[in-house]
């Protein structure tokens, strides 16, 4: 039986090539339905987080089927950077991986090694359920794999800014995406995100990744906010986890409504 499409497609190479912004959230709530909702709604990415949330790899594994049929490309956000933590979620069809707390030119070529075969890395054989995502055969995913995993590396300590250029030289890095939450805490400033030296901190990441030519994302509050990322030239832009989105879309509704 031959597929629609004998090649899973990862429109994100594409769009950030041509320069296009990308648009997307971050699935906390083990919720078939809410990642139905979501791929539904626009979004050209979603992130199962299996680093804070309660998401186990049974639910993470029905949340990325769920986006089946629609344009958005399921990621997966795993707990530490370790090879081993990567490899499932790409095997039951997760099209990238975003890897936290990358700090140092070694930890951005373990995160890049993670998510390609040999001899480009080292991620092991036992991709069983990712061809049936993508609606090919085994071979085919094997034979397109490599180019298609998207290796997401997330600048989030105080650390990472001080080494963002050797970080940024690892060939294999598809984005890097600033994380203002735990970079206000690697400097004892835990939520703090609009703080002068927070903020320093954030732009300096941004220069470096920028200066790198590798797409860069990163977190947008509000329209206004995304509106001037786009401008200085972000590529993937998240607006908010599943909750906040949620807490948003209730808190628009009572708007208006005498109480």
């Amino acid at each position: 039986m031959t597929p629609a499409n004998p090649f899973p497609l990862n429109r994100l190479r594409r769009q950030w090539r041509e320069g296009r912004p990308t648009f997307g959230a971050i699935a906390t709530i083990p919720s078939i339905q809410t990642v139905q909702i979501m791929a539904r709604s626009g979004l050209d990415w979603i992130i199962i987080d299996l680093e804070h949330g309660p998401i186990d790899l049974g639910s993470a594994h029905a949340m990325i089927t769920a986006t089946s049929g629609t344009p958005c490309v399921p990621l997966a956000r795993i707990a530490a950077n370790e090879p081993w933590l990567a490899k499932a979620p790409m095997d039951i069809g997760a099209l990238g991986i975003n890897f936290p707390m990358i700090c140092s030119r070694a930890d951005a070529e373990k995160a890049v090694r993670s998510v390609r075969y040999p001899p480009r890395g080292e991620r092991l054989w036992g991709p069983f359920h990712a061809p049936f995502r993508w609606g090919v055969s085994m071979p085919e995913y094997m034979a397109s794999a490599d180019d298609n995993m998207i290796c997401m590396v997330t600048i989030e300590h105080v650390e990472a800014i001080n080494r963002i250029d050797e970080i940024m030289a690892v060939p294999g890095i598809d984005v890097a995406v600033i994380g203002p939450g735990d970079l206000a805490t690697s400097i004892n400033k835990h939520g703090r995100v609009d703080d002068p030296e927070v903020m320093a901190l954030m732009a300096r990441a941004e220069a470096g990744i920028l200066k790198s030519g590798v797409p860069i994302g990163g977190v947008a509050r509000t329209p206004d906010q995304a509106n001037q990322m786009i401008d200085r030239g972000y590529l993937a832009l998240a607006l908010g986890f599943d909750w906040s989105l949620f807490q948003r879309g209730i808190a628009a509704s009572f708007e208006g409504i005498k109480r």
